[in-house]
């Protein structure tokens, strides 16, 4: 019994020490009192980030993006560093994008002319 317990444990932490840094919830950076939760999981040999909530001027609110996938197929690149697409709902287009990780901060970028012309925001990990 004691085995099966201590086994059952070590299978559990080896599971969530194989999770990537960039899986998990993160909150989008505020833009005239909203913001969005996006959750971002493995999508084949990527990741992909798909609006789970969002929210305005703090409250839970019901928006039509919800279940969007606005972070598109992004690629290790190592050092915490990713490529891949993001999807700007404002103007609903698609850009080259790139994020980089620090700790519980991720700066995504949405990029034209080749990555020499980009946006970025700040995201904080919720979970």
């Amino acid at each position: 019994m004691r085995q099966t317990i201590l086994a059952a444990a070590m299978t559990l932490l080896a599971g969530a020490a194989a999770a990537d840094p960039i899986e998990g919830v993160w909150q989008t950076q505020p833009d005239e009192g909203a913001f969005a939760h996006v959750t971002i999981a493995p999508c084949g040999t990527a990741f992909c980030g798909t609006i789970s909530q969002t929210f305005k001027d703090e409250a839970p609110f019901q928006s039509p993006n919800i279940g969007r996938q606005i972070v598109i197929d992004m690629a290790p690149r190592g050092e915490g560093a990713y490529a891949g697409q993001v999807w700007r709902p404002a103007n609903d287009k698609i850009y080259a994008g790139k994020a980089e990780l620090a700790g519980n901060r991720m700066s995504l970028s949405g990029c034209v002319a080749g990555g020499l012309l980009c946006k970025s925001q700040t995201w904080v990990r919720v979970q």
